[in-house]
């Protein structure tokens, strides 16, 4: 019976604390996972954890914390089912800056500038932003959200000092950004090129690679489709499609599918002869 009343316990107490709330506890045990928490209120077992990510946003810690230390966080998330609650030290350790991440909402404009160019995505400082304890700038945008159009190195598109408008995607909570997508303030081409382009239309495009299953061909500067290996030729059937054509060819091909959802192009060339007659 003690058991079942702990386990109410534990659950009321649980249910009484939201997201936000700020608790303090001692370490009851260190995991590469993460920290449990005996909480303040509940002492019989711990029922607050900190994931490893959550123990800061500066780099390098491992050793944040040991068994017997008291520390502080924000509740980020309850799972009564688990009876556990899910807590950020690193909110704690950055009020202002998880503060103002918070008031950030889906599809919002932020401004600023480029921080710096890494291989893995882009840091912006934001013009109303706090400083980030670690990296550059508190917005980051990843590679494929910096631009609609195919690029080969992120200062293809940007360079550091310039100022941007990018849509706020997301709260990073494990690194303490925001999550920016400079793409989404822009036009999409591929939505253009589907409002007047029909299936089954003729196009004239070039080939600009070969891979095992086909060849993608450019159609307009923005717009790339792929033709399928069976689609290359009516007869004979082909096993590469460098035996039918090669990088740089200028073809004739045919739409066969426009899907704006997944901005994916399909064609033809061997229908591209029954179009043209």
């Amino acid at each position: 019976m003690g058991g079942v009343s702990d386990d109410e316990f534990s659950r009321k107490f649980l249910a009484a604390l939201q997201v936000g709330d700020v608790c303090s506890g001692i370490v009851a045990e260190v995991t590469p996972r993460g920290v449990s928490v005996i909480l303040d209120g509940f002492a019989a077992r711990p029922l607050g954890f900190v994931g490893a990510l959550d123990l800061s946003w500066v780099r390098f810690s491992a050793a944040a914390v040991e068994v017997g230390d008291r520390i502080t966080a924000e509740v980020t998330a309850i799972d009564l089912e688990q009876g556990r609650a899910w807590m950020s030290m690193a909110a704690t350790e950055n009020p202002e800056l998880w503060a103002f991440l918070k008031t950030l909402r889906v599809g919002e404009i932020l401004s600023g500038q480029i921080g710096s160019i890494e291989r893995f995505g882009v840091f912006v400082v934001l013009d109303d932003g706090p400083d980030h304890p670690v990296f550059p700038g508190v917005g980051f945008i990843t590679i494929p959200e910096l631009s609609w159009r195919h690029f080969e190195t992120a200062s293809d598109v940007v360079q550091v000092g310039r100022r941007v408008r990018c849509e706020f995607l997301q709260f990073d909570t494990t690194n303490g950004e925001a999550r920016l997508s400079l793409r989404a303030t822009q036009p999409d081409p591929f939505q253009t090129f589907a409002e007047t382009t029909t299936v089954g239309q003729a196009l004239q495009g070039r080939v600009t690679k070969l891979v095992p299953f086909g060849a993608f061909v450019q159609v307009t500067n923005d717009i790339e489709g792929l033709v399928h290996l069976q689609e290359l030729t009516w007869t004979p059937p082909v096993e590469a499609p460098e035996q039918v054509v090669q990088v740089g060819d200028e073809i004739t091909v045919v739409a066969t599918e426009i899907d704006r959802e997944r901005r994916r192009l399909s064609l033809s060339r061997r229908q591209a002869s029954t179009a043209l007659d």
